[in-house]
């Protein structure tokens, strides 16, 4: 049986056929860069889509605006009169709302020794409050006025709490910060069982208080310093029969009997 001759492929068959090769991979690379670009471009667009439509709802949609006031740490305070206080306004962003302002407001009252306003998303004003705490009171007119650690009146009693002494300025103005600040001092200072059995403190300067006791004793103190151990040396003389007691240096404490 006779074989059939296989005709080689002629030489320009075989040219051809590698430009075409040569022409799809370039077409390909061509459509792959195109596609990379395009691409990068739909990104970008999606992204500024993503953040345009974020920008809105945070500053001009109403699904974030300001819908009320919450108060934390009101203990004395009512939270109403917090909220009406800080003025909060409603109804717009979020975003927007000035909390300096509300903050300065609210710190204004005089019970607030300290207050932090944060947003609370998505539709809250948070504001965080520490009120004053009082150590002793004053006379203010024909008030009685509470005043804390700090020297700083605030609040108002029809009469004298019984836990809390009272604070007596003789000879000294209501403006004498410095010396109503070291009367304050005094009171914060007082361990129980001292703050227990004292009436009231008398305040002739910054540096010239005395402690009255419910028994009518008086113990010279002097200025706040060193306050502690004034304290503790006070109480270990109440047991002494004396009628007046200084401790206002503590390392040498004297005694007056009658």
């Amino acid at each position: 049986m006779a074989r059939t001759a296989t005709r080689p492929p002629r030489r320009e068959d075989t040219e051809q056929a590698r430009i075409e090769r040569t022409r799809r991979r370039f077409a390909r690379r061509q459509w792959a860069r195109r596609w990379l670009t395009w691409r990068r471009v739909l990104v970008a667009a999606g992204v500024a889509a993503a953040v345009g439509a974020a920008v809105w709802a945070v500053f001009f949609s109403s699904f974030l605006a300001v819908q009320g006031v919450e108060v934390l740490g009101a203990r004395d305070l009512d939270p109403a009169a917090v909220e009406s206080a800080a003025r909060v306004p409603t109804g717009g962003p979020l975003a927007t709302v000035d909390l300096v302002a509300i903050e300065r407001r609210v710190a204004a009252m005089a019970s607030v020794r300290r207050v932090d306003v944060s947003r609370k998303w998505p539709d809250r004003v948070l504001i965080q409050i520490e009120e004053r705490v009082p150590v002793a009171v004053v006379a203010r007119g024909t008030e009685l006025r509470a005043v804390d650690a700090d020297g700083v009146v605030f609040g108002a009693y029809r009469r004298q709490p019984a836990d809390l002494p009272r604070i007596e300025l003789l000879g000294v103005l209501e403006t004498d910060v410095d010396a109503l600040r070291e009367a304050a001092a005094v009171a914060a200072a007082l361990p129980s069982t001292l703050a227990d059995v004292t009436d009231h403190l008398v305040v002739r300067g910054a540096d010239d208080i005395s402690l009255e006791l419910r028994d009518g004793r008086i113990a010279a103190w002097g200025s706040s310093e060193a306050s502690r151990q004034k304290a503790e040396v006070l109480l270990a003389l109440l047991a002494q029969k004396a009628s007046a007691f200084d401790v206002s240096v503590p390392g040498r404490p004297t005694l007056r009997r009658d």
